[in-house]
């Protein structure tokens, strides 16, 4: 199989996409390598607020305009843990650079966030997409994905509802004129 590698692309789920964990997702990939694949879902928030988080992990939010901002569910995989995609990349104590976009881990940058001090952009996820080295070239070959070069003005600038058809017109393409059937010249 014909290595790629798709870090700092979108994987668009197929209208056919049958796990309920992906369907209808947007997912930016941070790290696709010979030994798998991570990535975050970035268009289905979760019924928590930033607020709420922060409150939980026990940082007073301060004067920021954060409290309502939603968390989103990133994936199946360690779902109570957080995520902080973001820009600038900044110098976090555990991140992992994605060009000049960073996914952090560490509380370090929750901190800054709660003192106004944290990235200009950023998205919090609890969990996050994770394949094993070519699960997800098998998945994309059985039809489960589109992928495109992420655009992360549709992740920070767009609204979490728009962001998979934002993604699907970077294609010129209308998810309702999607078949559900994979098919290979």
């Amino acid at each position: 199989m014909q290595t790629i590698n798709l870090t700092r692309h979108f994987l668009i789920a197929m209208p056919a996409m049958a796990d309920p964990n992906f369907s209808r997702t947007l997912t930016f990939v941070c790290e696709h390598n010979e030994r798998g694949a991570l990535g975050i879902v970035v268009n289905r928030p979760i019924d928590v607020t930033l607020g709420a988080l922060f409150k939980q992990v026990e940082i007073p939010l301060g004067a920021t305009d954060l409290a309502d901002q939603p968390v989103f569910y990133g994936g199946p995989v360690q779902f109570d843990h957080g995520f902080v995609l973001h820009r600038p990349l900044g110098a976090w104590k555990s991140t992992l650079p994605v060009g000049d976009t960073g996914l952090t881990t560490s509380i370090d940058i929750l901190e800054a966030m709660a003192g106004g001090k944290g990235p200009r952009e950023q998205l919090v996820a609890l969990g996050y997409a994770g394949w094993a080295a070519g699960q997800l070239e098998d998945e994309i070959q059985r039809n489960g994905w589109l992928t495109v070069a992420a655009d992360l003005g549709v992740v920070f600038d767009v609204p979490p509802e728009d962001r998979y058809d934002a993604a699907m017109k970077m294609l010129g393409i209308n998810a309702a004129n999607l078949s559900d059937e994979a098919g290979h010249a």
